[in-house]
């Protein structure tokens, strides 16, 4: 998902049914004797203004953080990244090819619905059917759900997609291949349920404050445009008696430094992020608001490599080559970010990876490298090559891509031109293709290698570099079909090499989470490496 030492998630194996009573508790936990705070009302610094808040229309973090708190999937996480229950009580499989969920039959929608197993199958065949246009149609496809591929290639129509209603609170899915880790897929935002009524009478309105109909801990409430979005409780919550937050609020403040300022200034309770270059002083005069936790997500520029010169694989290479990346990930950002030389993260679930030749390079090494393909492909300062550098609106950002063209203006004469877009519109030139390169990050949307690689395949909707590989895609595909995790290991060491060897996407940092966070609020996830907050977990310490 775009931004996105790593505690294992629960993966379900064929051996065993899962019952809720294996899982830990899902509410916020209030240690014995702690006093809660008289108002409990948190500020969320969200970064930009969300696109939607529908969870089938929308790819990005900030959408995801006010979905979370709005619409409960099958399944939640807690606060290690630990599956817990949601919307389903309990489920099983026997073979990882067929599971079932139970759902809770206490679950309402905030109009007094009951939540059923109809509602997810509703949700997943309007993921699935191309009329949707879901940036996330893919994601679906990746559980290898039976006939999703089929429906969303239009040669199916979305009723054959293998899922049904058992009964009101019984939910079958068929896959068409073993997954193991299909149980930790739920918790997406895109597999988050819509109430088809509502969706249904108000179309693309249904998302509005009025019409806006919820199943998850909270209801929206407010929603002003580029300005706030107001969360209220919703009464008719399953576990609406262990909640203790009544009012969220997120803030789209994109300006880092702003946001830190509005936290000083006691207007936030959690940041979005931190202005890289106060973080040292931050971590030294407010030690108890800086709050560092692992993160399963990549920074990344992606080459439109259906435009040239990037079609030209030396290129790309010659670009990601002549970066420093221990300069950008110790003294750009900072925070404990590590230099990257592949895709994926390298603490992520069943992940192997043999680092590319590059990376055993110094970097005066790999700056002559950089001139010789650059030369090769046929620019050098007689034919300086020139294109556009496309990026999100952010100072972060904007520090990053500063430093990466100045190292490519100083090391090998090419002229990168700055474009910076809101989010909206960010994500609608990546969409349409209208980029020469553009800043990247995604963010694990489960605790599996194939959350990073398998975007990287040919036709998947998140491949915005238009990278297409037989040798590639055969080893993802390999991986799903796996017979043991030491093939499946195998499988993405080559992809990750193929990756390397093609360069469609240059890898700069793996990120760490650092925000300021309210040290009188408690139940702060401080082991979630999907960075998955709930509102719902957390609460007010009385001060």
């Amino acid at each position: 998902m775009y931004k996105n030492k790593i505690t294992q998630a629960l993966l379900v194996s064929a051996s065993f049914a899962v019952a809720a009573t294996s899982f830990s508790s899902f509410a916020a936990q209030v240690p014995a004797g702690v006093k809660l705070a008289d108002k409990q009302e948190l500020v969320r610094g969200n970064g930009s203004e969300p696109e939607s808040l529908d969870p089938q229309k929308v790819s990005g973090v900030p959408e995801s953080n006010v979905i979370r708190d709005l619409l409960e999937g099958l399944v939640n996480q807690d606060s290690k990244g630990n599956l817990v229950p949601g919307a389903a009580k309990s489920w099983e499989t026997a073979d990882n090819k067929t599971w079932i969920f139970h759902l809770r039959e206490d679950a309402k929608w905030s109009n007094g619905d009951p939540v059923t197993a109809d509602d997810f199958v509703y949700t997943w065949r309007r993921l699935a059917d191309p009329k949707t246009a879901s940036p996330y149609a893919s994601y679906i496809q990746m559980t290898t759900m039976a006939n999703a591929e089929d429906i969303i290639a239009g040669k199916k129509p979305a009723d054959t997609l293998g899922v049904e209603a058992v009964d009101a609170h019984t939910l079958k899915v068929t896959l068409d291949k073993p997954v193991s880790y299909f149980a930790s897929m739920l918790v997406h935002t895109s597999m988050k349920p819509v109430n088809q009524k509502v969706v249904e009478k108000f179309g693309d309105e249904w998302t509005k404050v009025g019409n806006y109909v919820s199943n998850g801990a909270y209801k929206l409430d407010k929603w002003v445009v580029n300005e706030r979005i107001v969360l209220t409780r919703n009464d008719n919550y399953w576990d609406n008696k262990d909640t203790v937050i009544n009012k969220v609020t997120y803030l789209p403040i994109e300006n880092q430094v702003a946001g830190m300022n509005r936290f000083l200034a006691g207007e936030l309770d959690i940041t979005y992020e931190m202005p890289n270059e106060h973080f040292k002083r931050l971590e030294k005069e407010y030690p108890q608001d800086v709050k560092v936790t692992p993160y399963l997500c990549s920074y990344y520029y992606e080459f439109n490599t259906k435009r040239k010169p990037f079609d030209d694989a030396n290129v790309r290479k010659a670009l990601s080559y002549a970066i420093d990346r221990d300069v950008l990930a110790k003294f750009i950002v900072g925070k404990g970010e590590t230099p990257a030389y592949n895709f994926t993260p390298l603490a992520t679930n069943g992940l192997e990876v043999e680092m590319p030749e590059y990376s055993k390079l110094d970097q005066k090494q790999r700056l002559a490298k950089a001139k010789e393909l650059l030369k090769a492909a046929g620019y050098d300062q007689n034919n300086p090559l020139q294109f556009n550098l496309l990026y999100n609106t952010s100072e972060n950002h904007k520090k990053i891509a500063v430093a990466i063209s100045s190292m490519w203006k100083k090391g090998l004469g090419v002229k990168a031109v700055l474009e910076n877009q809101e989010w909206k519109s960010y994500l609608d030139s990546k969409r349409q293709g209208n980029f020469d390169v553009s800043r990247a990050g995604w963010c694990g949307d489960y605790n599996e290698a194939s959350t990073f690689l398998a975007i990287m395949h040919s036709g998947h909707s998140q491949n915005y570099p238009k990278y297409s590989s037989v040798a590639y895609d055969k080893a993802i595909d390999d991986a799903i079909l796996a017979k043991s995790d030491a093939q499946r290991a195998a499988d993405y060491k080559q992809a990750e090499a193929q990756l390397a060897a093609d360069m469609p996407i240059m890898p700069i940092y793996h990120y760490v989470n650092a925000r300021l966070v309210n040290p009188q609020l408690g139940g702060y996830p401080m082991e979630n490496p999907e960075d998955n907050i709930y509102s719902k977990d957390m609460y007010f310490k009385a001060k």
